[in-house]
């Protein structure tokens, strides 16, 4: 059943990534709220999967949505790799 809840939630985020990215039509801040629920979603998973997770991003020097948008995509990848590499360590 963790497994399962796992897959699920992984699942969200990336449909949830993967809506923001295709998303065109969207205003500024509508970017940056779903940026923000990216890396809210990946975080519970790596919470649910046991992990340390540190969702602190650093807005300091980005003013507009864009620019604030763009620093909760890298805190996302930042997440994301340490996804990858507790789901390489439960597979072995």
């Amino acid at each position: 059943m963790k497994n399962f809840t796992k897959t699920t939630l992984a699942l969200l985020t990336a449909s949830v990534m993967a809506t923001a990215a295709f998303a065109d039509n969207d205003t500024p801040s509508e970017r940056l709220q779903s940026a923000k629920g990216g890396v809210e979603a990946l975080a519970v998973t790596l919470e649910n999967m046991g992990a340390s997770v540190d969702t602190n991003v650093d807005l300091n020097g980005a003013n507009t949505f864009d620019q604030k948008a763009a620093v909760y995509t890298e805190k996302h990848t930042e997440l994301q790799k340490q996804f990858d590499s507790l789901n390489l360590q439960s597979a072995e």
